[in-house]
């Protein structure tokens, strides 16, 4: 479903992002940790191309991108409909109702009729457990609601891929739950998913692949109990003591 070959992002003199190497297969979950600043959402920001590399490849699907050649912006748009982002700061549009933010993909980008696109963004709210808030505006949700908001936009698109970044972490420990449950459904339901994340118990149950960075470095990865329970690099023992 995804395949990250050598990827390398500079800002400036600072190198974030080295020589990554990733696999995600279709169905998976995989979670990245690491501390601030490690390049975990970088790497998230460059799989649908808000950032755009130096040097690599990637795929997803049957698409690919060779940051060592000139891409056309219509290319990358193209490559950017496969995956869905869910931002940490829900990014909704203040002046639109639940159920228009979730619409405004659709509409605008994929051209389908308001109708369509109005049952599509209403079954989806309801599937997030917000079918009694569609006409509700931003400022009338907790931040838990946004989110979730968030999420069925990420869903309207269709997109194969749907990617996560640190969803709960803007949000009162309350509300974090209920966000949580959403995406572990979508997780059970199949859903590829690639999630930066500080909530450890998330990863320990959902994950299917965990990807430990540091430094823009992929540290250690595999399954959560290898990571967590029988963790390997020594730099990975000292992050997760610091946090558990």
């Amino acid at each position: 479903m995804i395949n990250v070959n050598n990827i390398n992002k500079h800002f400036g003199s600072l190198h974030v992002l080295k020589d990554i190497d990733m696999e995600v297969q279709k169905g998976e979950v995989v979670v990245v940790i690491g501390p601030s600043g490690s390049g975990k959402t970088t790497l998230l920001r460059t799989l649908n191309v808000l950032e755009r590399p130096e040097e690599g490849k990637i795929t997803i699907g049957h698409q690919q991108l060779d940051f060592t050649q000139p891409i056309s912006k219509k290319s990358i748009i193209h490559f950017r409909k496969q995956t869905g982002m869910v931002f940490q700061n829900h990014n909704l549009f203040p002046h639109f109702t639940a159920i228009e933010n979730v619409m405004e993909g659709p509409v605008t980008v994929q051209k389908i009729s308001r109708e369509e696109a109005k049952n599509r963004a209403a079954e989806i709210l309801t599937k997030v457990g917000l079918g009694n808030k569609l006409d509700a505006y931003p400022h009338q949700l907790s931040g838990g609601q946004q989110q979730r908001v968030g999420i069925a936009r990420a869903l309207a698109t269709g997109a194969e891929v749907i990617l996560f970044d640190e969803p709960t972490s803007a949000l009162d420990p309350e509300l974090v739950g209920d966000v949580l449950d959403v995406m572990k459904e979508l997780a059970r339901e199949g859903m590829t998913m690639v999630v930066v994340t500080h909530e450890m118990s998330f990863a320990e149950e959902v994950a299917d692949k965990v990807i430990f960075m540091d430094h823009g470095n992929i540290v250690e990865e595999g399954s959560p109990d290898q990571v967590f329970s029988q963790t390997r690099e020594e730099r990975t023992k000292q992050f997760l003591n610091r946090i558990q």
